[in-house]
């Protein structure tokens, strides 16, 4: 069973991709015309008219699908495709689930004529929210792999930052780092798989609301509200 069978419910109500990182990931497929989306979820940053083929392991997932594409009920680390057989593969916020990273990145760049393209995070970036969630921090060191390794699994890698707007359409983690009062919100956290997984929020969530309501939140972080885009680490490594 895939962890998002249990946790999954709602999801694509919860999450949908926001315009201006979809932008980001499309222009880094650049021609593709077929494209295999590993990973895939609900299928929220899938590039329309393209072939798309989407690989999920959770039917939670793919039950919830509102977007067409060919479906396959299939890990990262077994792809059911023979090499290069599409132009291009994507993933999307989703290789830290992988049981195997280094294989199923692997097995990205076998079935891939051209472009591989990977929307992830650095862990060697701390956002302030893992000031109050440290067990968020030592979450992404553990399952998030170091930006050096695609290199060593893909190949020659070119590796962009993806600023986050402040008025992100999407929920992941970070995506309300201009917006701290959000995460107060159970309805936001559990848009999160990192937040079902650290365990206990109690005194992370306390100090939080404490923080704001004392004012100490934006005499330590209060610039941010003045800006309309942060890097808050996440990152777009492309291998062509």
């Amino acid at each position: 069973m895939s962890d998002y069978d249990r946790i999954g419910a709602g999801y694509a109500r919860r999450r949908r991709a926001d315009p201006r990182i979809a932008w980001r990931v499309e222009a880094a497929l650049g021609a593709a015309a077929s494209v295999i989306n590993v990973g895939a979820g609900a299928g929220s940053y899938e590039p329309r008219g393209r072939q798309i083929i989407a690989v999920e392991p959770s039917i939670e997932m793919i039950r919830q699908r509102q977007t067409p594409a060919h479906v396959v009920q299939a890990r990262a680390e077994a792809l059911p495709f023979a090499d290069g057989s599409v132009d291009a593969a994507m993933a999307v916020l989703t290789v830290h689930h992988w049981q195997d990273k280094a294989k199923g990145l692997r097995e990205l760049r076998r079935v891939a004529r051209g472009p591989v393209v990977i929307l992830t995070f650095d862990p060697a970036h701390r956002p302030w929210l893992a000031d109050y969630f440290p067990a968020l921090a030592t979450l992404d060191e553990a399952q998030m792999p170091a930006i050096a390794d695609y290199q060593t699994w893909l190949g020659p890698v070119r590796i962009e930052t993806v600023p986050v707007p402040h008025d992100c359409h999407d929920g992941f983690l970070y995506a309300y780092w201009r917006q701290p009062q959000a995460y107060l919100d159970p309805e936001v956290r559990a848009r999160s798989s990192s937040f079902w997984s650290i365990g206990t929020l109690e005194a992370g969530l306390a100090r939080l609301a404490d923080d704001l309501a004392s004012g100490a939140w934006d005499a330590r972080y209060g610039d941010l509200r003045t800006i309309d885009a942060y890097d808050a680490g996440y990152r777009l490594i492309v291998a062509d």
